[in-house]
């Protein structure tokens, strides 16, 4: 028997059977339902009440990203790199800009990189307490939400105060940043990591680590094992939280990670908890690397030193034809990249997101495209609900943390 269940997606049912008998139940999980972190939808198969088959089925917040960067100019292709993953723009931005100036041959100042560090860091943080409220709410853990939020617009704060924008900053851009950090930003800073979120983070953990019913909804539900993690290419806290010390800030370092002393976060649980216990103490390596940047931030500049990447001095405008003229070819023409193609990759909030730029050699890529980490990891799903309740696949859900404009690029 083949069922269907709309937008030409049917399901071949001949001889299918459930444990007791009975023919197996096709259920559509959203693609708005309050859990599915996102428009996703979720073709279940169900005997009685446990998962016996998933099928992710996307493509319902499509935005053609991908290709509306081969359309744009090298420098304006920043800001639609700030919006697949809407959870981590700085760390987008920093794929990108690597990718272009790996075909540019350049690299950036030390006070740049330093800056780098500390905007991807502060994005680490604000996503991972995204997810932790969101999968608190959804678990029972309802002020979770609140608590977490409190610390997230602490960061949207920074974020305004060093670029002018809360969420979408497209502050990190080939050849540097947008601008440099003000005093008070810094003392901002100082006071986040010196004293609110270190003791935020015990708090949270008071809150849900002995929590016996956060306990008993996250350990032993959504079993991935390490073997399963690798071949099914899951990266970020999902492989992490199956035992694999995989991080690309120590495996592959970008940007001067290597000078930077944290540990690589893990859990040999392999289960909702462990991936939770994972991103606990990311938290706190973040919070680590964050007060070492700051400690011993560089002086300098925060650009490299090449005026066909970026506009000359505001100053030089008034006293200087060609300055004036190099001003208007950048934002009408953009400057041209070698041709060649790159793939640079840097470590999300959610695992490996890499960016590949293929360049012909003039104003404008000819092929960009995003490695994303939500859309690798979503296909563990099935594994991970196999002979679960359908209860269950709430947790299973949040732990995998997709963000699906990162899926539907």
């Amino acid at each position: 028997m083949t069922t269907e269940i709309g937008q030409g997606i049917t399901v071949d049912r001949t001889g299918e059977t459930g444990a007791f008998g009975g023919e197996l139940l096709t259920v559509n999980f959203g693609p708005h339902h309050p859990s599915t972190h996102g428009v996703l939808r979720l073709v279940v198969d169900l005997d009685g009440e446990q998962v016996k088959r998933i099928k992710p089925v996307i493509g319902y917040l499509h935005t053609g990203i991908e290709k509306q960067m081969e359309a744009l100019r090298w420098q304006q292709g920043v800001v639609v790199t700030d919006r697949h993953d809407y959870l981590s723009p700085p760390i987008n931005n920093l794929a990108y800009a690597l990718a272009v100036e790996r075909l540019m041959g350049v690299e950036v100042p030390p006070r740049a990189q330093a800056l780098r560090v500390i905007m991807c860091e502060l994005t680490r943080l604000s996503s991972h307490l995204v997810w932790m409220g969101t999968s608190g709410l959804e678990l029972g853990a309802m002020s979770m939400l609140m608590y977490c939020f409190r610390d997230r617009d602490t960061i949207m704060d920074m974020n305004e105060e060093i670029s002018g924008f809360r969420m979408h900053t497209s502050y990190i851009r080939p050849g540097g940043v947008f601008a440099d950090a003000t005093p008070r930003f810094l003392d901002m800073l100082d006071r986040f990591t010196a004293k609110t979120m270190t003791k935020n983070v015990d708090e949270y953990e008071a809150l849900l680590t002995d929590n016996p019913i956060w306990r008993r909804r996250t350990i032993g539900i959504g079993r991935l094992s390490a073997e399963d993690a690798k071949v099914l290419g899951a990266t970020g806290p999902m492989l992490r939280g199956s035992g694999v010390a995989w991080d690309l800030r120590k495996a592959m370092p970008y940007s001067g990670y290597e000078n930077y002393d944290f540990e690589i976060a893990t859990s040999d649980l392999c289960d909702c908890y462990g991936r939770y216990l994972v991103r606990i103490k990311e938290m706190r390596e973040s919070v680590k690397i964050l007060r070492q940047a700051l400690d011993r931030l560089p002086d300098g500049p925060i650009n490299v030193d090449d005026r066909k990447m970026l506009p000359p001095p505001r100053e030089e405008l008034e006293t200087s034809m060609e300055a004036v003229i190099h001003h208007f070819k950048l934002f009408t023409e953009g400057y041209s990249v070698p041709p060649g193609d790159v793939y640079v990759a840097v470590e999300s909030g959610r695992g490996e997101n890499g960016c590949y730029i293929s360049s012909d050699g003039t104003h404008k890529p000819r092929r960009v495209k995003f490695r994303s980490a939500s859309f690798v990891n979503l296909q563990a799903l099935e594994r991970m609900a196999l002979n679960h309740f359908i209860a269950d696949m709430i947790a299973i859900i949040g732990t995998a943390d997709t963000v699906l404009g990162d899926c539907d690029r």
